[in-house]
């Protein structure tokens, strides 16, 4: 057998173990392989992790997960229809989970200042995970809902399989009512992965910052931290190494990894073996605390949707991975079209340091989203990036993170939504977009609804997104752009309290609920030795 009919055919069964849809035909009357477009075909399983949700006895956290129907989310039945390709994948029904992790050590309530063999010092790694899931989700187009109390609530590690696989979303929703770690903490569960940035973390005085570290798989992962501050990397001793056990989940706080204080951190996670779910929890004494999601991959243009319209104070934090040095011009796409931000049109980004820009209330009471792009005659030099949002003053203050989001080529989903306090940011950077969005049953009741938005090009509309007729419980929201340009998406949840304007803002990247299969025709009766 030739070394190109090996390559073909490690590269299709390659696509069917992911897929588990895969085929060899051979063309009528011929020898040659013809190239055809390739399928798009629905994923079988996915794999989502959930963060230990907070240290607060107060705390309150609700989970809700989600799976569009097929047809994104308007259709019915267990099957989904491939696009490109021409066919129709059959899809099985099947059980998607979310359990605790095996190791005690990644409850909230115990979170570690070292993560560094934590877990194997009280023999916590070597316990099994719980047999009873937190989170069972039963059919695509219903979502499921669950709720749990105080700082004990550990992180979840969950997989779904068959018809429930292709855009699988779980939403962690925490409240926390008093205290250091007081606010609205949520957070998209993720998929695993073995190279992240976190621009927008913080080792001040005043900030108590972990990196949570989730290994879903059956061997343990060794995972890097790098920190880099405004004048590049920050010394350390202890970011090497780090053993996250089997099916454990590691909290390492910041300030622990280096003596060096920093305002200002992008966070850079690695792993010399296996996989992990990361995200930041940063917390401050004035300020309440969120979760910090990673950035889109490092890009020379970037979009970050979703800064409320009464945000008093928005901080750009950035970081240039690359060799070059990047210099950026910053626009913010209000609801009548892009500006320049007055004081705030620029940012230079320094090769392997982090810089940040205050932009004070930039939206000035008009929801936007900020663009990023070369400066008029400088490359594109690749670089991550976050938002520090702020709204409300003084003691009633609070944060949230909006980390730049890759736009939402097919359908993207965000799960917990109620019928007060959810709002809905659609940016399309380049031309007018028309959007899809569907709003699902509750968790305990009530019927879908849909509605179509036009984006123009260069905006953000920011709205009050379809409400399910009879909701009962929460919600999800599916956004499928349906032409024009690409569409970045993003969604508020505003939950205040006690006069605290409380919110979190979590980004919708593509599900990535479809993948592209390579039809491979090859006459298999002449493959020789």
């Amino acid at each position: 057998m030739n070394r190109t009919t090996l390559s073909l055919l490690a590269a299709v069964t390659s696509l069917a173990a992911v897929t588990g849809f895969a085929a060899l035909t051979a063309p009528d009357g011929g020898t040659a392989t013809e190239a055809t477009a390739p399928a798009r075909l629905p994923v079988e399983r996915s794999s989502l992790l959930c963060p230990a949700p907070a240290t607060s006895d107060l705390a309150e956290t609700v989970y809700t997960s989600y799976t569009p129907q097929s047809g994104a989310g308007a259709g019915g039945g267990s099957s989904s229809s491939s696009s490109g390709g021409g066919s129709t994948a059959e899809l099985r029904p099947s059980v998607a989970t979310l359990r605790g992790p095996a190791d005690d050590a990644g409850k909230a309530g115990e979170e570690k200042k070292d993560g560094k063999d934590e877990a194997e010092k009280d023999g916590s790694a070597k316990k099994p995970p719980s047999d009873k899931p937190v989170v069972s989700l039963k059919q695509p187009g219903k979502p499921v809902g669950a709720k749990a109390s105080g700082s004990a609530a550990p992180a979840l590690v969950g997989t779904a399989t068959g018809s429930l696989a292709p855009g699988w979303t779980t939403q962690q929703t925490t409240t926390v009512s008093a205290g250091s770690g007081r606010g609205v903490l949520g957070v998209n569960c993720t998929a695993p992965d073995t190279d992240l940035w976190f621009p927008g973390a913080s080792i001040a005085k005043d900030r108590q910052d972990y990196v949570h570290l989730t290994n879903p798989d059956d061997t343990g992962a060794l995972v890097d931290i790098e920190l880099y501050g405004k004048d590049g990397a920050l010394k350390s001793q202890l970011s090497d190494g780090i053993q996250v056990p089997a099916g454990a989940s590691v909290p390492v706080l910041l300030s622990t990894l280096t003596a060096d204080p920093a305002e200002d951190v992008t966070v850079h996670v690695t792993t010399r073996t296996g996989r992990v779910g990361a995200a930041v929890r940063g917390a401050g004494d004035e300020t309440g605390s969120d979760w910090l999601p990673a950035s889109a991959d490092p890009a020379g243009t970037l979009v970050l949707p979703g800064i409320p319209a009464d945000a008093t104070a928005v901080r750009l934090v950035a970081f240039a991975p690359g060799d070059d040095d990047a210099e950026l011009k910053v626009r913010l796409a209000s609801a009548t079209g892009t500006i320049n931000p007055a004081g705030a049109e620029s940012l230079r980004v320094k090769s392997g340091m982090t810089a940040s820009l205050d932009m004070k209330d930039v939206t000035k009471g008009e929801a936007g989203s900020l663009l990023l792009s070369p400066a008029e005659g400088a490359p594109a030099s690749p670089v991550v990036a976050a938002l520090q949002v702020t709204r409300g003053k003084g003691d009633k203050q609070e944060i949230a993170y909006i980390p730049a989001t890759a736009p939402v080529t097919e359908r993207a989903t965000a799960a917990d939504n109620r019928a007060k306090g959810s709002l809905l940011s659609l940016t399309a950077p380049g031309e007018t977009a028309q959007v899809k969005v569907t709003a699902s049953a509750g968790t305990e009741g009530g019927t879908q609804a849909v509605k179509m938005y036009t984006v123009k090009g260069g905006t953000t509309l920011a709205v009050s997104p379809p409400v399910p007729a009879g909701l009962k419980g929460s919600y999800a929201l599916t956004v499928e752009p349906q032409s024009g340009g690409p569409v970045h998406a993003a969604r508020t949840l505003l939950l205040p309290e006690d006069g605290i304007q409380m919110f979190t803002v979590q980004t919708l990247p593509d599900d990535r609920g479809l993948v592209a299969v390579p039809a491979a025709q090859q006459d298999l009766s002449v493959l020789g030795d």
